[in-house]
């Protein structure tokens, strides 16, 4: 080998250490600006509405020092079937640096990359977080012939293919919750997606369809416009201690349907990154002041770290695998 080119060796070993060690010195230093968090769902839904609250201290500081993730937190929508078009993005074009996080909904993307050809899974999806546990409640509009479940059950089985359910969109919690009502009941249903959460509520309270599937912390803010049947959840909830579960209504639903939320970040993040937001994430989300909050709307909390989340994906991938193959498709 020449001398030349030695000393180009040599300069080319230099300036890759170099920026080796200056990515290294860039991710020591993080958080250094604010990080967005995309929700795959329209803005005022459960999901938007409970993430901004979740998020609240993010940059809280005490003598020079974060309380938490230590950078303001905002929030990007990017809504579209179901939550698919989001966490497709997300998985597939987000950035790995860990200033673009995602809101999760756990059954839905879940269910979701089981019966649909997505680009995302529990594989290449990090946890760093959980704070809400929402169940599905059954809701009918104000002016509903409909008192509680056997009324709906009752008119459904004298009437097959007549009642409307609406939900937020195929295979997410609303859906997963109206695929066992209809099987537990043996009433013949229709499932009518609408666009969110939100969407699928306006068509309950607009008279467009019988009945749906809503966020129990949606239904519990609408309490005036709509009549709240029954919970899609093994106990009552202390935010409607008056509103029975399916099991309690004589109808064998259980808890599958549950909306759990938290923030992820893609496969690919860097290690310290990761360890950095497993660690304030949840610190964040038992802030005094956003406990209040989320309290004060009705929005059931469930905090869990990185490992019990990792925990819970798995354990709902094996139950929702089995749940929708079982399932009769509606």
């Amino acid at each position: 080998m020449s001398n030349v080119s030695k000393k180009l060796k040599i300069i080319a070993g230099a300036a890759l250490l170099t920026l080796g060690a200056t990515s290294l010195s860039a991710f020591a230093d993080y958080p250094e600006r604010p990080i967005g968090v995309m929700v795959a769902y329209n803005p005022g839904g459960a999901t938007d509405f409970q993430a901004r609250i979740a998020t609240l201290a993010s940059a809280k500081m005490k003598d020079d020092k974060p309380l938490s993730v230590g950078q303001p937190i905002y929030v990007t929508n990017k809504p579209g079937a179901g939550g698919r078009k989001g966490w497709n993005w997300f998985a597939s074009k987000a950035p790995k640096d860990g200033y673009m996080m995602a809101a999760y909904n756990v059954p839905h993307f879940i269910a979701q990359s089981i019966v649909f050809d997505t680009k995302y899974n529990i594989d290449n999806l990090e946890p760093v977080g959980n704070w809400g546990a929402d169940p599905a409640v059954l809701i009918v509009g104000k002016d509903s012939k409909f008192n509680n479940v056997k009324d709906l059950v009752d008119f459904a089985k004298a009437n097959p293919g007549k009642v409307t359910v609406s939900g937020a969109g195929k295979f997410v919690g609303h859906h997963i919750a109206h695929l066992q009502f209809a099987k537990a009941s043996g009433a013949d249903l229709k499932y009518v997606p609408g666009k969110g959460g939100v969407g699928a509520m306006k068509l309950v309270k607009g008279g467009q369809v019988m009945a749906g599937f809503n966020n129990l912390s949606d239904a519990a803010r609408a309490g005036d416009d709509i009549k709240i049947l029954a919970v899609a959840d093994l106990e009552r909830h202390s935010f409607l201690p008056d509103v029975p579960t399916l099991k309690e209504s004589g109808v064998d639903v259980d808890n599958s349907s549950v909306n759990f939320r938290g923030l992820m970040v893609p496969k690919g993040t860097p290690q310290n990154v990761i360890d950095h937001l497993a660690a304030t994430v949840p610190t964040m989300f038992t802030d005094k002041k956003t406990l209040g909050k989320m309290k004060s709307t009705n929005s059931p909390v469930k905090t869990m770290n990185r490992d019990e989340v990792i925990a819970m994906w798995k354990e709902r991938q094996e139950a929702l695998s089995v749940l929708l193959a079982d399932l009769k498709k509606k």
